[in-house]
């Protein structure tokens, strides 16, 4: 898959922008602040109908605005051109695949498969379990609808089940409904552990083996699955835990609970990883993500780098640069501030690329790479 350009109009800090890519790579380059990372966000925008920055809308319309567009020109693993449009318009979300409007946003996902690595991945190891539930769950929903569609169901039946607990009290709980939910809440989790089970089981050698390729050491990654359903079935954790859910006004038991434990010898990468060890880790993990996708989907997505070599040794940036050169990843779009140091990155990788260089007033020049 290729995009080909990109329009903006009112996203974020860009009021009118339009550019074309190169089908290889691409660096969007300057000083934080300028645009380049928005422009990166526009593209996963297109493929996840939300920012990866900014959860909440309003915010990605450009000040003073009331609304934003963005449009997105494609090339499909077929050759045949397609075109998405997202937008933000009297604070209603729209999407349309080929000027035909989506009855539900949940019907794009896995259109335009695409992995994205940011600084603030950096959550995923150091946050809270939502973020590490988080990345897993894009990475199924992209891949399986199914998937997608139980775990949509989940959190709507979570929702109102949390809400008659709310409501309750402890004379007039509706104990009929309350069984409903949590037969349909049992089924939902049901789907959503196994599959969450599998991914583990099939993204870990492909982490192990980015991990060891960049690092260049011998060192044993593990990715552990936390969840109550592991020795339970959720029925049974929800009839157990029924007095405590009502006294405590929320469902405490579900696969809103799981978590994932990221191990480097044996100890606590969270806890004891190094900054270095850490980001390796980030990077194997999505790259293996990518293969995932590419493997399953029959796509190669989009991959987005968003200051990926900032604050790496040279060895590590040399071996990604390896991996890069292998031409297994497709179209690669990158940001970073120094442009010296993408230059001479560049000067290593075996491909077309296209620089597009912002300063304060925007993206002021494009060019291909001598």
């Amino acid at each position: 898959m290729i995009l080909k350009s990109v329009s903006i109009v009112n996203f974020k800090n860009h009021k009118s922008l339009k550019v074309n890519f190169s089908d290889h790579v691409n660096c969007f380059l300057g000083n934080n602040g300028v645009g380049k990372t928005n422009l990166l966000d526009s593209i996963y925008y297109l493929s996840f109908c939300k920012s990866y920055y900014n959860s909440i809308e309003f915010d990605n319309i450009n000040y003073g605005q009331d609304f934003f567009m963005i449009k997105g020109d494609f090339i499909d693993k077929n050759q045949v051109d397609f075109m998405i449009n997202g937008s933000l318009v009297n604070n209603k979300k729209s999407f349309k695949f080929n000027n035909k409007k989506y009855d539900k946003l949940s019907n794009h996902i896995g259109k335009v498969p695409l992995v994205i690595t940011t600084p603030i991945d950096a959550n995923i190891i150091v946050g809270g379990g939502e973020e590490r539930r988080r990345f897993v769950n894009k990475f199924l929903s992209q891949i399986d609808k199914d998937y997608l569609l139980n775990l949509i169901s989940y959190n709507r039946v979570l929702k109102q089940r949390n809400t008659l607990l709310k409501d309750s009290n402890n004379f007039n709980l509706n104990e009929d409904l309350m069984n409903a939910y949590d037969v349909k809440l049992s089924n939902f989790a049901k789907i959503i552990h196994q599959k969450r089970q599998d991914f583990i089981s099939l993204i870990l050698n492909n982490v192990q083996s980015y991990y060891d390729f960049i690092s260049q050491k011998n060192e044993s990654i593990d990715i552990l699955y936390h969840s109550e359903l592991n020795n339970y079935t959720l029925f049974d954790l929800l009839k157990k835990n029924r007095e405590k859910d009502r006294f405590l006004k929320h469902t405490s038991s579900g696969v809103h609970r799981d978590d994932f434990v990221f191990k480097i010898n044996e100890y606590s990468l969270k806890k004891s990883g190094s900054q270095g060890q850490q980001k390796t880790f980030l990077i194997a993990l999505k790259f293996g993500y990518f293969d995932l996708l590419k493997s399953n989907l029959k796509i190669t997505p989009l991959l987005l780098l968003d200051d990926i070599f900032d604050k790496l040794d040279n060895n590590r940036v040399e071996q990604i640069i390896r991996i890069i050169n292998k031409n297994e990843f497709g179209q690669i779009f990158i940001t970073d501030t120094s442009f010296n140091r993408i230059d001479s990155i560049m000067d290593k990788v075996n491909s077309v690329c296209k620089y597009f260089i912002f300063d304060k007033t925007g993206l002021y020049e494009e060019k291909f790479k001598k």
